[in-house]
């Protein structure tokens, strides 16, 4: 396939990525979330800060972005400590997805579960300066 070939192909698969955030406190999600906002087109609003639901089992707070498009690159942010991310999406997704992270943040991939068309991957995200 050459490189036209390989383009309009990317541009027929959904730019949509279901993102999971969990392990975390809700700032850190919120961080999170604001990073792939300023990033990408997103369902959640940028009012819409995650909330706590439960004491006792962990929150799993979730978005769709549109990573066709990318905007200007997020700067370094700050965590409390390290957050786990699921991504599932068609594979070039994905990868833009966790590229744009990585402007913001030291990404670690730790899992990934791969399928014809889509694949899901687990991150771990830390501040930079905790990696180091």
């Amino acid at each position: 396939m050459n490189n036209s070939d390989a383009h309009a192909q990317e541009h027929q698969e959904s730019g949509d990525v279901m993102v999971e955030v969990t392990g975390c406190p809700k700032e850190d999600a919120r961080a999170v979330f604001d990073v792939l906002r300023h990033s990408f087109v997103s369902d959640r609003p940028a009012a819409d800060a995650p909330e706590e639901e439960s004491e006792v089992r962990p929150t799993v707070w979730s978005a769709t972005v549109d990573v066709t498009e990318t905007r200007e690159g997020a700067s370094p942010t700050r965590l409390s400590g390290p957050v786990t991310v699921e991504a599932q999406g068609g594979y070039w997704a994905v990868d833009r997805l966790r590229r744009s992270l990585a402007d913001a943040f030291t990404v670690k991939v730790v899992g990934t579960a791969s399928g014809d068309q889509e694949q899901e991957v687990r991150l771990r995200l830390e501040s930079r300066d905790a990696a180091a």
